[in-house]
């Protein structure tokens, strides 16, 4: 299999993670975020994306780890218990759909396309993460630790520490202690650190 994405992308880094977490062997094909569209012959289509032996390509970071827990369910990056499992997806969500988005490049570039200052773009990704941040660690309230719901990490921790080393980049000040506990037991784990490398060489 060949991953296709960018560096220093938080959706690219939740594939590495569950890739990895699932002892799946992977090329890695990545590219900076101020590459234009892949050359000639590359899969099209927005990144991540995931280009299997038989040459079909799966797009969306979502859609490729729904596809992964399908395919390879062990170990398993969901809960056994169907309300947990609808709580893991809830934190999966708000930071995929509703945090991530607001700090995305593009829409920083649009801002700036309105007038707004580099100033002003950044304090807008601020308060975005800030704000999506305290509802994650609202929605950790009463789950069970290590991890983000439980002793295993899941999808929610392949959600959360990508978000967390964006937040830094950004400046964001971390005073989420449930949040950075589970962040703390996911760095114990080899499949976490090549995003901290990526970040360090940032």
């Amino acid at each position: 299999m060949r991953l296709h994405g960018y560096r220093r992308c938080v959706a690219t880094w939740r594939v590495q993670i569950a890739l990895a977490l699932k002892g799946l062997e992977v090329e890695k094909l990545l590219r900076d975020p101020s590459d234009e569209m892949p050359a000639a012959g590359l899969p099209q289509g927005p990144a991540p994306v995931l280009q299997l032996p038989d040459g079909t390509t799966l797009h969306n970071a979502t859609a490729i780890l729904e596809w992964l827990e399908e395919i390879w369910p062990s170990p398993a990056l969901l809960p056994p218990d169907p309300a947990t499992r609808a709580r893991v997806r809830a934190f999966a969500q708000a930071v995929a759909g509703e945090v991530e988005m607001l700090h995305h490049p593009r829409m920083l570039a649009r801002l700036r396309a309105t007038g707004a200052s580099e100033g002003q773009a950044q304090g807008w990704a601020r308060q975005a993460i800030t704000e999506g941040l305290e509802a994650g660690e609202a929605l950790l309230d009463h789950a069970a630790g290590p991890f983000c719901f439980g002793d295993t990490p899941g999808l929610a921790d392949i959600h959360l520490v990508p978000q967390l080393q964006m937040a830094r980049r950004f400046g964001v000040e971390l005073v989420f202690p449930r949040l950075m506990a589970a962040e703390a037991a996911s760095l114990t784990l080899p499949a976490f650190h090549a995003i901290l490398r990526e970040t360090q060489h940032a």
